[in-house]
């Protein structure tokens, strides 16, 4: 799993906390749902100002597409 955070004008501390949130929400939520694959992140600008829950519901949004797919 790779997480992509670009800075979009925010501190180095804003874009570590917004790397472990969503490391977090993939290790417990997405992960578990995908079979064996490579699973890479790009945090977008509204990442920054949304809150756990949000990031948890988009990302099992993305997961579920991904098993859409396969």
């Amino acid at each position: 799993m790779g997480v992509i955070v670009p800075r979009y004008s925010h501190s180095a501390v804003d874009r570590n906390r917004v790397k472990r949130r969503l490391r977090e929400i993939v290790r417990i939520d997405v992960l578990p749902e995908l079979p064996n694959v490579d699973v890479v992140v790009r945090a977008l600008p509204s990442a920054y100002v949304a809150g756990a829950a949000e990031l948890r519901e988009q990302c099992r949004r993305a997961c579920s597409r991904i098993q859409g797919a396969a």
